[in-house]
């Protein structure tokens, strides 16, 4: 789920005349390994069973993971706040390295053995809002001098507990959440809660995934507001205005040799071309010393130098193994608010699934590979607590949508996407690099990031008639309330006190997680509120009309003034008031 600035625009990406991969196309129906393609890959480069050349797999295992890096770097630096670490840059690239493994890993699982489709995994939003609910406990809040760079000693055996107990019983709450998506996705659960689980349900709680982030978002952009406005001015002007500009890129072509053909690159890498031009920008204010040097002066953090000395102090290789942190501990507030999470993470991967069969010209997933693809999904979220991520797995729709636009659907890219991710979390100057990112560079980027995701999660109302006074009370509320109810209950804990710890604790933790009162909310209403079909409605109307012919005028002024049974599209919010 993560950003959707890449999203599938395949209608506008299949139109090019040329790209950097029509160079290995022999014609529509290209053989390899003696296998033809099938009608509805025709327009594809290379379909879902072929293998591009080597060299090839790896370009666009890159492209990839660069396509899928700004999803992945977000979740640690968000969480770094929470755990202690905003001083600690070291540490966060350490974090940033162990997801890199663990979704290159995890990849390679989903494609050999879950639904088997070219979908890459990697960090989730849907556990970030659970996560920062479960570490705004009494029990978790930071103390006071972790939260002053010069009183912080990050080599201290006191700092390291600080953190390193705080992510552990995120892990704990992870790997005993994943096994209730593993248990749904290979008893075949899922598809029974797809009956109940609509638009209106998914709507509020991909949308509030978001929508609570946005103080951390323009709490980073506030570093300094002008790098963030750069950040996202490149980020609009790349994704929105020059996303059908060509870029002439030099290419081999066997026999031919070199050729210029076109390539879309604003399209593919809108967020990270910015990222590099704005971090690029900050390092030369930096040097030339037009940012201030005062730690206490405004737009300080927007140096480079601020994180200068990780480069350094991080080592070339680091091997993530699972606990690296030390052994995780569980609370019952952690694990029901990461399940919470866990269920909107398998129902935004069930849509990417059929998405990504659709693009690589492959038939719609059965149910028994949805099963497996989900449990595959649980099984990440099982290794991604192992390893101490502090965070999950999930299928990237921004890869669903790189497939669109690279018209690739092979699924040996898609190892070879997984096989980067792994080396790229082993290398750990890799990690070391993103970890230096300027916060208000981060900030600018998130803003955009947060914002699209709330738009992909109100985009599924397009389902539903919005017409309906029944389906707007269900989706304005669950909303609203999504936004009201923990921030209340954030203000006025000590009002839901039961005197039972845990059951304390459990309460706080879900009603602090909007995502979770949003989505159940819409939940529980889209299932309980009787619906009028549109069908029963336009009989209704058909009925009057007819009544109103066979009557005089007068007998049809009064029954204008009638009450229908049935809501209908020209009922608005006023039956409510």
């Amino acid at each position: 789920m993560t950003s959707a600035i890449t999203s599938c625009e395949a209608s506008q990406a299949l139109q090019r005349e040329d790209d950097v991969l029509n160079c290995h196309t022999e014609g529509p129906n290209r053989k390899k390994g003696g296998q033809s393609r099938s009608p509805s890959s025709n327009n594809l480069v290379y379909s879902i069973l072929e293998v591009p050349p080597w060299y090839l797999c790896i370009l666009m295992g890159i492209q990839h993971f660069l396509t899928a890096l700004g999803g992945l770097v977000s979740v640690p630096l968000i969480l770094a706040k929470d755990l202690c670490l905003q001083h600690d840059p070291l540490t966060q690239s350490y974090l940033i390295s162990t997801i890199f493994f663990v979704s290159g890993f995890c990849t390679l699982l989903q494609v050999f053995f879950g639904v088997r489709l070219p979908i890459l995994q990697g960090g989730t939003f849907a556990f970030v809002a659970p996560s920062l609910a479960m570490l705004s406990l009494p029990t978790w809040k930071c103390p006071p001098w972790t939260l002053n760079a010069s009183l912080v000693n990050t080599s201290s055996p006191e700092f390291t507990e600080e953190w390193q107990k705080r992510i552990r019983e995120l892990q704990g709450a992870i790997m005993v959440a994943s096994c209730v998506q593993m248990l749904v996705g290979f008893s075949g659960l899922i598809g029974f809660l797809m009956r109940y689980i609509g638009p209106l349900t998914i709507a509020p709680t991909i949308s509030l995934v978001a929508l609570p982030l946005f103080d951390s978002a323009g709490n980073n952009a506030g570093i300094h507001w002008g790098i963030a406005a750069m950040t996202i001015f490149l980020i609009v002007l790349f994704s929105q205005y020059l996303k059908n500009v060509a870029v002439p890129m030099p290419i081999y072509r066997g026999q031919k040799k070199c050729r210029v053909s076109k390539f879309y690159l604003f399209q593919v890498f809108p967020v990270l071309l910015a990222l590099c031009i704005s971090w690029l920008l900050c390092f030369v204010l930096t040097v030339t010393n037009t940012l201030p040097t005062a730690p206490t002066a405004y737009g300080h953090l927007a140096r480079t130098d601020t994180k200068g000395d990780v480069l350094s102090r991080a080592p070339w290789f680091r091997f993530p193994y699972p606990g690296q942190w030390g052994l995780p501990t569980i609370s019952l507030a952690g694990v029901f608010g990461i399940i919470a999470g866990v269920i909107s993470s398998m129902v935004e991967s069930v849509g990417d699934y059929y998405a990504c069969a659709r693009l690589v010209g492959a038939p719609p997933p059965p149910r028994h590979a949805v099963n497996r693809g989900i449990g595959i999904e649980g099984l990440g979220c099982l290794l991604a607590g192992a390893w101490g991520t502090g965070n999950g797995t999930t299928s990237y729709s921004e890869n669903v949508g790189a497939l669109g636009i690279t018209r690739v659907g092979s699924r040996t890219v898609m190892v070879a996407a997984g096989c980067v991710l792994l080396l790229m979390g082993v290398f750990g100057k890799i990690g070391a690099a993103f970890a230096t990112i300027p916060t208000p560079v981060i900030g600018g980027m998130f803003l955009v990031m947060f914002g699209v995701i709330t738009a992909v999660g109100i985009s599924n109302l397009q389902y539903v008639d919005m017409n309906s006074s029944r389906n707007l009370f269900i989706f304005g509320f669950s909303i609203y309330c999504g936004l009201a109810i923990p921030n209340w209950v954030n203000q006025n804990s000590e009002k839901l006190q039961t005197g039972i710890l845990q059951l304390d604790q459990v309460i706080q933790v879900l009603l602090t997680t909007g995502m979770f009162v949003g989505g159940f909310l819409g939940f529980l209403l889209d299932n309980t509120i009787p619906e009028c079909s549109r069908q029963a409605a336009e009989e209704e109307e058909e009925e009057e009309e007819e009544t109103m012919l066979s009557l005089s005028l007068s007998a049809a002024g009064g029954l204008a003034g009638e009450t229908s049974r049935c809501t209908d599209s020209r009922v608005g919010l006023g039956v409510l008031l």
